[in-house]
Order: structure tokens, then C-alpha cells, then sequence
């Protein structure tokens, strides 16, 4: 059976297919998976979602008494298209901010993660933040791997 995720997804593909522009989803996909990569289950993703906006100042949900800031990236898949920035957060007024890559599809290809502290020591300076940059934080995906 299909969740939602995969339904948007799918819905999203389709529209660029159609319409050649990728419809702005990456935000609420990425919000998603990185709630699910944290251990956060469907039913309590959508409880602490409850009340928050898209235009939520400082972090995007709070999950175990955490701020979480996330930030994601899709390749298009397309000639040229590779991705080489790297985020780069507006304020710090989150505990936690992850990074997830993914594919044409939106497999997740990278997960990174950074307590604010050390974000702001490595990139408050910078103007510009690569992939390379990202990858100075904890991997996300090796770590809920084992």
C-alpha cells in the first residue's frame, strides 16, 4: 500500500513530466523523511506537525523537546544538473539541522546532520556552502544503519 509520501512523489513526477517544472514539494518530502529517519512514526509526525505553517520561523517541527531545521536538495537528473550547493541556513534558532539529498525519484541519496554549534563554527563565515560542507557533519544514514 502507497503512503502519502510515495503518492506525492509520484503526483509530483508526473506534473514535471508534463509540465517540465518540478512542483515545489522537496520542502514537505524532506520535512517527512527526516522525521522518519529520527525514528518519528507516521502518526506522531503528523501530531507535532499540527499547528505549524510553512513560513514556521527558526525550525520546522520539534520532535523529543529538539528543534529540527531541515534542508533538502533534488537532482533533476538532467545534464548538468548535478548538485554543488550546499545549504545554507538563515538564523540559528534550531538545535538540529539535517541535510538530505536525493535522486530524480527522491530516493534519498545523503542524509547529514549538524548540531547548531558546530554548523555556525563551520559555516557562519561562509557565504556559500558546497556538498563537500555538508558532508562535515554526522551521516545520517550510517548512523541509523548501524
Amino acid at each position: 500500500m502507497k503512503n502519502l509520501r510515495d503518492s506525492l512523489v509520484e503526483i509530483a513526477l508526473n506534473w514535471e513530466s508534463k509540465f517540465i517544472v518540478m512542483p515545489q514539494v522537496t520542502s514537505a518530502i524532506s520535512e517527512y523523511d527526516a522525521a522518519r529517519l529520527l525514528g518519528c512514526d507516521e502518526q506522531t509526525y503528523s501530531e507535532i506537525m499540527k499547528g505549524q505553517t510553512a513560513v514556521t520561523k527558526g525550525h520546522d517541527f520539534i520532535y523529543k523537546g529538539i528543534k529540527y531545521q531541515i534542508k533538502g536538495n533534488r537532482s533533476s537528473g538532467k545534464p548538468g544538473s548535478k548538485i554543488t550547493k550546499g545549504p545554507k541556513a538563515n538564523n540559528y534558532k534550531w538545535d538540529y539541522l539535517i541535510w538530505i539529498c536525493y535522486d530524480k525519484k527522491f530516493n534519498i541519496t545523503e542524509a547529514w546532520g549538524f548540531k547548531v554549534d558546530l554548523y555556525k563554527k563551520l559555516f557562519e563565515h561562509k557565504k556559500r556552502l558546497s556538498v563537500d560542507d555538508m558532508r562535515m557533519g554526522t551521516d545520517m544514514l550510517k548512523s541509523i544503519n548501524g
